[in-house]
C-alpha cells in the first residue's frame, strides 16, 4: 500500500515538472515581443493555446485563438473538402493558409515592422466512445524567421496511442507547444527539432508517422531523410515518400489499394529490379483482374538494410532514394525485418489484395526457423500471419555458381520444413514469374563495385537514364573515384 502511495506521489511530481517545463517554453515565446500569431484548433479543444494563456504575457503572442468545432462553421470558414472529411492534410493546409492570410490582412506591417508572424493549427479526432479507434490528427505551423520573409511550414501527422480522450488532449497540447517552440528556436537543426517534439512525452503516448518541412527556413532539407529519421528514432515503424520526395501518410496512400511490395537494397537499382517489378506487376494485375490506378507498387527498404556496421549511412540512403524517385516509384522505409510484420502493417490500411515480389534468397529466409524464435508459435505462426488473407509471393529466380537456374520447383529448403513449403507451393501461394536470363547474372553489389572503381560496362546493367543520374550527381562514390 505504501509503494502504491509513493508511486502516486512520484507520478504527481513528474506531472508538475512536465507542466512547468512546458509552461517555461510557452513563456519564452510569450516574452519574445517579435513572435505574434494565431491558433486554430479543431477536434480536441484548444489544448495548445491554453498553455500560452496560462504561462503569462500571452497578449504579446496571441492575435487570435479559435476552435471552429461545429462542422458547418468549419466549412463556412475553410470551405468543404472534396471527400467531406475534416481530419485531413488538405484541411490543415487550408487552415494554415487562411489564418496566415488573415493575420497579414489585419495586422499592420507598418505598425509591427519587427514582428514575425505565425499560424498554428491542428485538426484531430481523439479516441471514440467504444475505444475501437484510438484517433489521429494533423498538426502544423506556418511561420516566419525574419519579418516580412516568405513563410516556412512544418506539417506532421500523429497517431494517438493512449486510450483516454483527456490524456490525448493533454498530449496534443504538449506536442503543439513543442512544435511552435521548435519552429522558432530550433529550425536551423530539423533533426533536433524532430527530437524535441517528444520533449516531456513518451513514445507510447504518440506516434509521428509523417513530417514535411518547406520554405526558406528549410532550404536544403531533404524530407526523405527526415522521414528516415522518424523510423531510425523509433517514432514510427514505417514511413513512405513519393517520387517528389515528400512524405506520404501510409494510411491514406495504402487505403483501399491493392499492394505489390518489393523489398531490396536498390544499391543501385538494376535491370533485375526493373524486371522483377514489371513482370510481377503484370501477373498481379492479370491474375486478379486489377487495374493499375487501384494498385500501389511499393519499393521497400528495411532500416537494417541501411545500416553499415551499425551506423546509418544517410548519404547512401539518399542516393538510393534519388534513383527510385527518379524512376517514379513510391518508397517505404520500415523497421520490419520479417516479411510477416510488413504484411500485418499493410493489412491495417487495406482489405484488398496484397502480394510480395522477392528473390530466391529472400524466400529461403522466410522458411528459415531462426528468424522466428521470439514467436510462441515459431515458423508456423509467422507463415500463418504472412499468408493471411490470400497473400501471394511472386518469385524471381536466381542462377547459382554452377549456372543452374533456381526457382520454386527446385529450391532446396531444410528437410523438416520441406512438407510445409510444398503445402504453400501447391496452394498457389508461391508463383514463379517470367525473367530475362541474361539479367540473372547482374548483382547489385558487383555493379556498385564497378561504379566505385570506374570499370567499364556497368551502365548497361541499369535501367535507362539511371547511369546518367549516377554520373551527373556523383552517387555511390563515383565522384571520389573520379578524383584519383
Amino acid at each position: 500500500m505504501k509503494k502504491f502511495a509513493d508511486d502516486l506521489v512520484l507520478d504527481g511530481d513528474r506531472h508538475i515538472e512536465q507542466q512547468q517545463a512546458i509552461s517555461d517554453k510557452a513563456l519564452r515565446i510569450n516574452l519574445n515581443k517579435n513572435i505574434y500569431g494565431s491558433f486554430a484548433e479543431i477536434g480536441a479543444g484548444q489544448e495548445t493555446v491554453r498553455h500560452f494563456f496560462r504561462a503569462g504575457g500571452s497578449s504579446r503572442t496571441i492575435a487570435k485563438a479559435m476552435s471552429a468545432y461545429d462542422k458547418s462553421f468549419s466549412d463556412a470558414i475553410y470551405t468543404v473538402e472534396d471527400d467531406k472529411r475534416y481530419v485531413t492534410e488538405s484541411r490543415l493546409i487550408k487552415m494554415l493558409s487562411y489564418e496566415t492570410k488573415l493575420i497579414e490582412e489585419r495586422i499592420s506591417r507598418n505598425e509591427n515592422p519587427n514582428r514575425t508572424f505565425f499560424s498554428y493549427a491542428n485538426t484531430v479526432a481523439t479516441i471514440d466512445f467504444a475505444k475501437q479507434f484510438k484517433g489521429h490528427g494533423w498538426v502544423g505551423i506556418k511561420f516566419q524567421t525574419t519579418p516580412g520573409e516568405e513563410y516556412s511550414e512544418i506539417v506532421l501527422h500523429i497517431q494517438f496511442k493512449e486510450t483516454d480522450s483527456k490524456l490525448q488532449q493533454e498530449t496534443l497540447g504538449i506536442l503543439g507547444v513543442n512544435l511552435i517552440y521548435g519552429a522558432f528556436y530550433q529550425h536551423h537543426d530539423p533533426k533536433k527539432l524532430i527530437n524535441s517534439l517528444y520533449d516531456h512525452l513518451d513514445k507510447d503516448q504518440l506516434e509521428i508517422d509523417s513530417i514535411n518541412f518547406s520554405g526558406p527556413a528549410f532550404q536544403g532539407v531533404d524530407n526523405r531523410l527526415m522521414s528516415l529519421y522518424l523510423v531510425k528514432n523509433g517514432m514510427t515503424e514505417a514511413v513512405m515518400f513519393g517520387p517528389n520526395g515528400l512524405s506520404l501518410l501510409p494510411a491514406t496512400t495504402i487505403y483501399r489499394k491493392n499492394v505489390l511490395a518489393l523489398r531490396g537494397s536498390f544499391r543501385p537499382v538494376t535491370l533485375v529490379n526493373t524486371n522483377m517489378y514489371k513482370r510481377s506487376l503484370n501477373s498481379f494485375l492479370e491474375e486478379n483482374n486489377l487495374t493499375e490506378d487501384k494498385t500501389l507498387v511499393l519499393f521497400e527498404i528495411t532500416l537494417s538494410n541501411l545500416l553499415h556496421e551499425g551506423v546509418l549511412d544517410e548519404e547512401d540512403f539518399l542516393h538510393r532514394a534519388e534513383l527510385l524517385c527518379s524512376l517514379g516509384h513510391t518508397v517505404m522505409i520500415s523497421n520490419f525485418k520479417e516479411y510477416y510484420r510488413m504484411v500485418e502493417y499493410l493489412s491495417q490500411f487495406t482489405k484488398e489484395k496484397i502480394a510480395l515480389t522477392i528473390g530466391v534468397s529472400s524466400l529461403l529466409n522466410i522458411f528459415d526457423e531462426k528468424y522466428y524464435t521470439k514467436l510462441n508459435g515459431g515458423i508456423l505462426e509467422a507463415l500463418g500471419k504472412l499468408f493471411y488473407k490470400d497473400l501471394k509471393i511472386y518469385l524471381y529466380p536466381m542462377k547459382n555458381e554452377e549456372g543452374e537456374i533456381i526457382n520454386s520447383n527446385n529450391l532446396k529448403v531444410a528437410l523438416h520444413i520441406k512438407d510445409l513449403y510444398k503445402y504453400f507451393k501447391k496452394a498457389g501461394k508461391i508463383v514463379d514469374i517470367d525473367y530475362d536470363e541474361e539479367n540473372l547474372s547482374i548483382l547489385s553489389r558487383e555493379v556498385l563495385k564497378q561504379i566505385q572503381q570506374r570499370e567499364d560496362g556497368w551502365e548497361k546493367m541499369l535501367p535507362e537514364g539511371v547511369a546518367s543520374i549516377i554520373k551527373n550527381k556523383e552517387l555511390f562514390g563515383y565522384k571520389e573515384k573520379q578524383k584519383i
